[in-house]
């Protein structure tokens, strides 16, 4: 795991793309929020286990879902963290989205087996998508502070024992599914993007 690309990392909630994702895409039918269940009459806890950029939590709790996000690398972890204070000074409805968002600093395959949630949402490292540069400049930096995700199929295996309703697995579109991971229920597709949904086993 490097740390090069740190102080290149600012991670902004409420400018550029994901601020005008969050003001525009507020409703529960875009693929994210279908294939995490939120739907008018239900909105589960998620825990975000490879958190990231902090994006896809965001907008989750923007739709009213209430946040765990578990991120190991401690660059990453302060860069969220500074981003996250920063939406909750700038507005109060970014404040309570904001609210809803509790950041763990640790390794999931780790926290997960003492943890429950309805819904996991993993997000490995892979391949940057996006044609903006905004987007290539953020995963860039990203990418080199954590480095690849060798460990996914761990990762999944842990969140799988822990979800109490399905695993969501972000994965790029023409991607083949992870070696070693067993069939997903259904995909929620987008243009770059699928959603392997995995239902949780409820023996």
């Amino acid at each position: 795991m490097s740390n090069g690309g740190a102080e290149d990392l600012v991670i902004d909630f409420i400018g550029g793309a994901v601020g005008h994702r969050f003001r525009t895409e507020a409703g529960r039918g875009n693929r994210l929020a279908r294939a995490c269940g939120l739907s008018k009459g239900a909105i589960p806890g998620v825990i975000d286990a490879t958190a990231g950029l902090g994006r896809d939590a965001f907008i989750l709790a923007g739709l009213g879902a209430r946040m765990t996000l578990i991120e190991r690398s401690p660059a990453v972890h302060a860069a969220l963290h500074e981003g996250m204070e920063r939406a909750r000074r700038s507005d109060a409805k970014a404040a309570e989205v904001i609210g809803r968002m509790t950041l763990i600093l640790g390794d999931s395959r780790e926290l997960l087996s003492d943890l429950r949630a309805e819904v996991v949402l993993v997000d490995p490292m892979h391949p940057p998508r996006g044609n903006t540069a905004l987007v290539k400049k953020e995963m860039r930096s990203l990418r080199a502070i954590v480095g690849a995700d060798p460990d996914a199929l761990q990762l999944m295996q842990a969140a799988l024992a822990c979800a109490t309703n399905r695993v969501v697995l972000k994965w790029p579109l023409r991607a083949a599914p992870m070696e070693g991971l067993r069939r997903s229920s259904h995909q929620i597709v987008g243009k770059t993007t699928r959603y392997d949904v995995f239902a949780a086993d409820r023996r």
